[in-house]
């Protein structure tokens, strides 16, 4: 099975060949963060990496969108929105508001976390399953609740 790189790679390619230009710079900005990571840490990195990439530039483009739309700047709005598909092609299929609460409740039960102070250990459970499937900004405040509460 190819890896997530490479089927950016392949899909780039595509693009060029049938000049779609907009899909080829939204792929060319993915793989030019997927080279800086590489370069920056001498490393070959895998698709738990490239997933991270991709939802860092997800998270970026959402609040360039927020901030264009507060300046009136629909045009550069939409070219954002444009990348943010692109992007999610890549991304596994978004788990929904209640498969997130189920999983975070297995997390605190599994960890056997009472307090804030066990947070880091429900995190670490949690993060392998739902990385790039869910926004860890509202995992992380799903679980502060849910320990809250307990």
């Amino acid at each position: 099975m190819a890896g997530l790189k490479d089927q950016i790679t392949e899909d780039m390619k595509n693009a060029m060949r049938s000049r779609d230009s907009g899909t080829l710079g939204a792929l060319r900005l993915i793989l030019a963060a997927i080279k800086q990571k590489e370069v920056d840490e001498r490393i070959t990195i895998d698709d738990a990496a490239v997933l991270n990439i991709l939802e860092k530039m997800l998270k970026q483009r959402r609040d360039s969108i927020e901030q264009y739309n507060k300046a009136n700047r629909e045009d550069l709005a939409q070219q954002e929105a444009f990348e943010i598909s692109v992007i999610e092609k890549y991304l596994p299929t978004p788990l929904t508001d209640d498969e997130v609460v189920l999983l975070v409740k297995q997390a605190v039960n599994e960890s056997g976390a009472k307090v804030m102070a066990d947070m880091a250990k429900v995190m670490a459970i949690l993060r392998p399953l739902v990385s790039g499937r869910a926004d860890m900004g509202k995992i992380s405040q799903l679980v502060k609740k849910e320990l809250g509460a307990n």
